[in-house]
This record gives C-alpha cells, sequence and structure tokens, in this order.
C-alpha cells in the first residue's frame, strides 16, 4: 500500500513536469513519451533493487549508462535534458525509499518548481542565441558586431566565428545577444542570412 502511495505521487510530478510545464511551453510531442518513459522505467527498477540484494551502486550506475546512451543517440537541447533528468529523478525519488516521507515528497516538488522557475519565458525572456550563416565575410570582429545588432535588432553580448569561407564570401558565427524592447527583424534579413536559434 505505502508503495502504490509512492507511485501515485511519482505520477502526479511526472505529469505535472511534463504536460503542465514542458509541454505547453515547447510544444515537442516525441519527448512525451521519453519522458514519461524514462520516469517510470526507472521507478519500476529502483523499486525492484530497493526490495532486493542487488545494491543500489549496480542500479545507479546501469541508468548512467542508460541516460547516455539516449543522449548520445539523439541531439536534444540542453533545457530538454535538464526535463530528461528531472524525470530520472523523480522516479529515483519515488522507487528507493520503502514509503513515502515528507522529505521525498518535498523533493519532488522542489525539482518540478526549479524547472518551473528556471524554464520560465520571463526568465531572461529577452536572450536569445543564434547560429548564423552570413552571405558576406567579415574579418572585422567590430564590424561583424555592428552588423548583426541591426540584422537581429538587438545587444550583442557574445559571437563566436565558426568559420570564414573568402572564396565563397560568407561568415558562419555563434551571436547570442539581448533583444531591444519593441525591435523587429528586418524583412531583407532572410536574404542574407540563414539561422537556427533559440532562446538562451
Amino acid at each position: 500500500m505505502k508503495q502504490l502511495v509512492l507511485v501515485a505521487v511519482d505520477l502526479a510530478a511526472i505529469s505535472l513536469l511534463t504536460f503542465g510545464v514542458y509541454f505547453p511551453r515547447h510544444h515537442r510531442r516525441d519527448l512525451i513519451a521519453a519522458f514519461l518513459g524514462v520516469n517510470v522505467g526507472v521507478l519500476a527498477v529502483a523499486t525492484t533493487l530497493s526490495s532486493a540484494s542487488v545494491g543500489i551502486g549496480l542500479g545507479m550506475g546501469l541508468f548512467g549508462v542508460l541516460s547516455i546512451i539516449r543522449l548520445r543517440s539523439y541531439e536534444i537541447a540542453q533545457h530538454e535534458i535538464a526535463y530528461y533528468f528531472s524525470a530520472l529523478a523523480i522516479g529515483l525519488l519515488a522507487g528507493l525509499p520503502t514509503s513515502l516521507t515528507v522529505l521525498t515528497a518535498a523533493l519532488m516538488g522542489l525539482i518540478v518548481l526549479t524547472m518551473y522557475v528556471a524554464d520560465h519565458p520571463r526568465l531572461f525572456g529577452r536572450h536569445r542565441q543564434q547560429s548564423l550563416k552570413l552571405d558576406s565575410a567579415y574579418t572585422d570582429e567590430d564590424a561583424l558586431r555592428a552588423h548583426l545588432e541591426v540584422l537581429l535588432g538587438g545587444r550583442v553580448v557574445n559571437l563566436s566565428v565558426k568559420g570564414i569561407d573568402l572564396v565563397n564570401d560568407t561568415t558562419q558565427v555563434e551571436v547570442r545577444y539581448v533583444v531591444t524592447e519593441g525591435a523587429r527583424v528586418p524583412e531583407e534579413a532572410g536574404s542574407a542570412v540563414t539561422r537556427q536559434g533559440a532562446r538562451a
């Protein structure tokens, strides 16, 4: 009966994290199955290990190996890695103890709350990160910075040139910037740059 309470609390926590925090913000359906599957899988294995003679250290090592394989098999963003390990941690917290304690419930709640705050859109909401391919070769960093600030409509706080092609006249750059309030990216930027980016 005590284990069933832990399972119920775990399912409530992972559901809140996945459907209440992650999906409304990022809308990536494929990771719902990943988060829920990891959580329930870890919960099941941890529950089994807690009642068996197998060392918990062995189980933790197994989880680590599985996590590395999963993260290396497909590229996911850094915030998604955080959700991934949060789901894993919640499963461990629910699976290892034999009964629900105030500390266990509080730690689960702390994980969900941490992800809610750390991934909130209003936290550094105007900070952006972009990977750009410009249709000009920039060897002067100051000129490149000035061009990027006009192009992106914000203040560049960090830039890293990944490559300059003087033959094809292109520059590959990764830039972090703060969007100026009310600024809009010029329409002609589409013909001057190929962009991939996300909120930093």
